[in-house]
Order: C-alpha cells, then structure tokens, then sequence
C-alpha cells in the first residue's frame, strides 16, 4: 500500500486539511471554519473530525496514515508539541500534539509554524523542489518567511526563527505592528503596497488610480497601481517603482544572509507573476553581495498556492 499522509493548515478563519500521496498530491481536501474565539478544545475537535473524515473517505485506519503534521500560526515547538503562543487563536503552551495523537488514534504527529511548513512544501514539492537550502517569503497582509538549511526547517532556539518580515530597511520608518518602526513589512506587503498607493493617491489626483476605485480609498487594493501602471498612469508607474525598490531591498538582504539556491516568492502580490519577476530580478541580482559569483541565488513565483499550507505540514518529516 502507498504511503499515505494528512497536512493540517490551521489559518485563524478556516481549518483546511488534506490526504497526500508520497508524490505530493492532494488526493482529498476538506475544510471548516474555525471559529477562533472558541476554546482550544473544540478548534482540535474539529481538527480531529476532518482527519477522522479522510480516513473514512479512503477506508483508511490510523495505523494507514505514515504521519499527522500541523502547519499553525504562532510559535510552534517542535521539541514540546506545544503551540507556546499564537495571537489569532487560543493556544498558550496548548500540547496540540498530544491532544491531537489521542483524539485521531495517529502514532506519529508533529507542529510547525504555517508559513516555515509553506516553505517545506515549495522545497518538496514546489517552485524549490531539489534545492537543499531555500528561503520563502509571502507577500499577503503582512511579510511571512520561512528558511530551508540542508533540507531542514531553520526554526531557531526558540522556534520563531524566519520573521523576515520584520528585518528594518527604513530606520524610522512606519510603525509595524510588531514595536518596531520601518520593517520590511509595512512596505513590501500587501497592506504596505495598498498604503503607498493611496498616498500618492492623495497628491495626484489627476491619476487613473482613483477612477479604478471609484474615488474611494477603501476600494484601493493590492492590485490597483499594477493595473494603472500597465495603462501608462504616471503616479502609478511612481507607486510601483517604490515598491520594487523597497521589496528589492528586503530580498537582497535576504539573499546576503542565507545565499540560498532558491528565493520562492508567495502570496496574494506574487499573483503577478512573471511580471513581478520582470521588474525585481535585474536589480535584486545586480545588488546582491556575490553578483561577481558565477552561481546564483535562482528567485521564483510559489506553485502551490493555497495548497502550499497541507503539503508542507504533510510532508514535515520529508
């Protein structure tokens, strides 16, 4: 019989979980809200239902399933199988591992935080597939990062290693949510992306932004400047410029410390695919540290999307 495992993506509005083959594939999905102002108790009932409905819908047994893995916000220590803290659910030191090993009957269960488990997914089976040591960053609300060393997640002594977002590239910059001021965050993310624009909004009012809004900033999404800048809008052209130049910042810097074969790109703003690469690539490489280096740091758009979360949590032991 085929090894069979289950990745968990436990997001702070919805509980995804997925039964993958030893190829990477995702042979059924299921999900459910997550209602995160519940207990922690009920959030790993119904943890434990999806998995129990897998298994039934396979004909499987817990003893079939090679291995359980969680991919969860927060702090996850991979030493305790305690969730130590995470902001957007009830989990403070919660044995999410133990808990979830008695109530699916699963032997071998592990955590990981979701975006170090997106990561995983990208090096296994992904845009990174091959490469021994890679880095992913998530351009969605806020930077998410996640840092592959010899084919291991780098998590570090306390397992909230690969915050990238939160490395400075404007001293005094915007405040960041995190007490800082002038993270790489509060630029290059999608919010970040979303505040430029209006602010150049707000001084150019002539431009082709504000007719794609319908002359309400609360329409400006992450979107908005890339589209009027394909169109020949100048202020858009200026929003976008600023943009690539703060995210180029934040990925040579990157690049600088880790050097990994491959940079993955994720995220709502990695949408843009080819066309985002076209306008970063040039420069990031031309600033890295080792641009005399005949071997490169290879960067590349994420291809498993909102698939990426199940996979790597499937795939922690891989």
């Amino acid at each position: 019989m085929e090894k069979r495992y289950i990745g968990i993506d436990l997001g702070g509005t919805k509980i995804a979980a997925g039964l993958v083959d030893d190829n990477g594939n995702i042979l059924k999905k299921v999900s459910t809200p997550t209602l995160a102002y519940r207990p922690a108790e009920e959030i790993v009932d119904d943890m434990a239902r999806l998995v129990k409905e897998l298994c039934g819908e396979f004909s499987l047994s817990p003893s079939d399933i090679e291995f359980l893995g969680v991919g969860t916000p927060g702090i996850a220590n991979t030493e305790t199988g305690c969730v130590d803290f995470c902001s957007s659910l009830p989990f403070v030191r919660y044995p999410l591992v133990s808990v979830l090993k008695e109530k699916t009957g699963i032997a071998d269960v592990d955590i990981e935080n979701d975006a170090n488990a997106a990561a995983k997914a990208e090096q296994v089976a992904g845009a990174a597939k091959g490469a021994r040591d890679a880095v992913m960053i998530t351009l969605g609300t806020g930077v998410g990062g996640g840092v592959i060393i010899n084919n291991k997640i780098y998590s570090g002594c306390n397992f909230s290693a690969g915050e990238l977002g939160h490395i400075v590239i404007q001293k005094d910059g915007r405040e960041c949510k995190c007490g800082r001021k002038g993270c790489w965050e509060t630029y290059s993310s999608a919010t970040g992306l979303i505040l430029t624009t209006r602010e150049k909004m707000a001084i150019r009012r002539d431009s082709m932004m504000w007719t794609l809004c319908d002359n309400d900033l609360d329409k400006v999404n992450g979107r908005t400047a890339f589209t009027a800048m394909r169109a020949g809008d100048e202020a858009a052209k200026d929003v976008v410029d600023e943009y690539v130049d703060y995210l180029v910042c934040g990925l040579v810097n990157i690049i600088n410390i880790f050097e990994p074969e491959v940079l993955v790109i994720g995220g709502g703003i990695s949408g843009e695919g080819d066309k985002l690469l076209d306008l970063i690539l040039a420069p990031a490489l031309r600033q890295r540290y080792s641009a005399r280096s005949e071997k490169r740091t290879e960067i590349k758009i994420a291809t498993l999307g909102n698939n990426a979360g199940i996979i790597g949590a499937a795939y922690l032991r891989k």
